[in-house]
């Protein structure tokens, strides 16, 4: 690999660069003469058959059910991590994160309803516009480099976990389909088998593995969303273990950043690819002015910044938590406008709310990505004239 590969891949921004550059690659084979070629690819079927269990899905499916519980399991390590030793940790380090992230979710959220009460079917779709896309956030916030205080993007990050810990809460309990009592009690199974492999100190990552496969297929059979299982043996991998020889290492630090750059440089674009493919041609200003579109669109660009920047500016001013150490109110209103750039996980939650059905004709994915553009470009434009005089934040480096 060459120096300029590594160069890239080790950037913060490379991630949600690539996310651009397949999101239009997906925007430009929908809209040409290679839009019969790209869903035939996205509905090409895989079958797995092992005895009497049988897995038939399109490939789109397989992306979404299989590939993104491999997302959520590294989220899911990153929560742990966090609450247990990192920016989470601590009821000071999580408090304004956690209000902020509340009206982050609760006011986009209301947005999506105003436009949408009334209407059953568009109104499963609620939660669309409550989703941050760490990867595009930190992106674009770290192309500011020291200009941006650390403490911002730490607030950034920790608020983004918690959002993502929230959507995942929200799929548990509003996008799960009717159970099967028999796959329930195989994942419940499942689950004790780790949890007590975890509180025996197993310290074999394969076991792990292999028994997460079977919670994997047993939750997708359930009815359940089937990324839930990546959180679920996330939480059970241990932080810490001892190797036969003795040595503490950390099993889930390990498999976190093992399959980071997976998740960043594959799962994620190739995600992206398949779902962000909107066919623009059927799309008219009637269907983007409709509830859905407009719900989605405000709800990101308009709910998460009232929400965010709100819920932070009441809590400091009531005194329950601190603005960010060398953060001005400017910088972080530029932060909370960045909060709404919600993407892969909005376009996640999109094809549960409406089971990746065209009822739209595709206004509603395109709601999602001009929504995430118009708060990615406001958010840096207007951190970087609020940052415009200054260069490094040297005080700021050590609250790492």
């Amino acid at each position: 690999m060459t120096h300029t590969i590594k160069d890239f891949i080790s950037k913060d921004s490379s991630s949600g660069i690539l996310l651009i550059i397949i999101t239009v690659l997906a925007l430009i084979l929908q809209n040409s003469a290679f839009s019969t070629l790209y869903n035939g690819f996205l509905h090409t079927p895989v079958e797995i058959r092992f005895g009497g269990l049988h897995i038939a899905k399109p490939l789109l499916l397989w992306v979404n059910d299989g590939l993104m519980a491999i997302f959520f399991f590294v989220i899911g390590l990153e929560v742990k991590r966090e609450v247990m030793e990192g920016h989470l940790s601590t009821v000071a380090q999580v408090t304004l994160p956690a209000i902020a992230a509340v009206g982050g979710m609760l006011i986009p959220a209301l947005f999506f309803i105003a436009f949408n009460r009334g209407d059953e079917f568009a109104m499963s779709g609620w939660a669309i516009p409550t989703a941050t896309d760490i990867a595009f956030a930190l992106g674009i916030l770290s192309l500011l480099g020291k200009r941006v205080p650390v403490s911002l993007k730490i607030f950034l990050m920790a608020l983004a976990i918690i959002d993502d810990l929230g959507a995942i809460v929200i799929i548990a309990l509003f996008y799960t389909a009717e159970l099967s009592t028999t796959s329930i009690y195989v994942a419940g199974g499942s689950l004790f088998i780790l949890f007590a492999m975890n509180r025996m100190k197993v310290a074999k990552q394969s076991f792990y593995i292999i028994i997460g496969i079977i919670l994997w297929i047993s939750v997708l059979k359930s009815g359940v969303h089937a990324t839930l299982a990546g959180v679920a043996l996330a939480f059970m991998i241990p932080l810490y273990s001892k190797d036969e020889k003795g040595k503490t290492f950390s099993m889930a630090h390990n498999m976190e950043h093992n399959l980071h750059y997976w998740v960043a440089f594959f799962i994620l674009p190739l995600f992206a690819f398949v779902n962000a493919g909107v066919d623009l041609r059927g799309i008219s200003l009637d269907e983007m002015a409709g509830g859905v579109p407009l719900g989605i669109m405000l709800g990101l660009f308009l709910g998460k910044q009232i929400g965010v920047f709100g819920f932070s500016w009441v809590a400091i001013k009531m005194g329950i938590a601190t603005l960010p150490k060398g953060a001005n109110w400017v910088t972080l209103y530029g932060v909370s406008v960045l909060t709404g750039i919600g993407f892969t996980m909005s376009l996640f939650v999109d094809t549960l709310a409406y089971n990746d059905t065209q009822v739209f004709h595709y206004a509603d994915k395109l709601a999602i990505l001009l929504g995430s553009l118009f708060s990615g470009v406001l958010g840096y434009v207007i951190l970087k004239m609020a940052t415009k005089s200054d260069t490094t934040h040297p005080k700021d480096e050590n609250a790492k």
